[in-house]
């Protein structure tokens, strides 16, 4: 399946399956994986459609899906160890997927040798659609994306609650992000902010921003100042960051987080 190909299959799969029950999801279509870990029946089908797809496009290919994760544990030591994967998030934010929020999108990312070679953003509410290629630039509906120089005064953001108000090295104190990687990632490239600092790793929840950030002149890194490698071994946590002097700068003093 080629760029474009992949991206309608999500808009077609999230038109099919997710906006049927945005903002109309009853009790009984909500479930918890864990405390406060919330998934719904649109993330349960939208995973199995977009597994399937990419599994029959590429038998090769190992494909980590967050719900499948969640009871499957083999699943994310084998990701690790896969020449090729691709990784789904059904529904990034679903908690605002739940609360009617239209902040929540369907990502997805192709990993080669440890690579992020092409990943996807789709925001069904919003409309909006990002793609990278790696070498190949990052894009919003077609329209080629570039990180703006950052300003004197950089904007922080989290989505851990317990930072919020925290700052950094004479920096302005962290606000909330907008709690969902599918949207954090794209503002963090339009400009919106200057860095995300986040304590969760995932890989489906960042491999698709890491390519966007990469291809459009920003940086992210781990808490330890190493880049981060999906396939790598879980880091403490990580920057994002409009630029190299920008993380270099967080980074420095991201221990006094806690």
């Amino acid at each position: 399946m080629n760029t474009t190909e992949v991206l309608e299959l999500m808009q077609r799969v999230a038109e099919e399956v997710i906006n049927p029950r945005f903002r109309s999801l009853g009790d009984h279509q909500i479930d918890e994986k864990n405390p406060g870990d919330l998934v719904t029946v649109a993330d349960r089908e939208a995973e199995e459609r977009l597994t399937d797809a990419l599994s029959s496009a590429y038998p090769d290919a190992l494909v980590l899906g967050e719900e499948a994760t969640a009871t499957d544990d083999t699943l994310l030591p084998r990701f690790r160890d896969a020449d090729h994967a691709f990784t789904i998030d059904p529904v990034d934010g679903t908690k605002n997927f739940v609360s009617g929020s239209r902040n929540h999108a369907v990502m997805a990312a192709e990993l080669r040798a440890g690579e992020v070679l092409r990943s996807w953003i789709w925001q069904p509410q919003l409309g909006q659609a990002y793609v990278a290629e790696r070498g190949g630039g990052a894009w919003r509906n077609g329209e080629r994306l570039v990180r703006p120089p950052v300003g004197a005064q950089p904007r922080g953001v989290t989505s851990r609650r317990r930072w919020i108000g925290r700052a950094l090295d004479g920096l302005p104190p962290l606000e909330l992000t907008w709690v969902c990687c599918g949207v954090d990632y794209p503002k963090l490239v339009e400009g919106e902010a200057d860095y995300l600092v986040y304590r969760g790793t995932q890989p489906w929840d960042h491999s698709p921003g890491s390519l966007i950030l990469e291809e459009s002149g920003a940086f992210l890194g781990t808490f330890e100042g190493g880049l981060y490698r999906p396939q790598d071994d879980p880091p403490a946590g990580i920057i994002a960051a409009a630029d190299r002097a920008t993380y270099d700068r967080v980074q420095a003093h991201v221990a006094e987080l806690g």
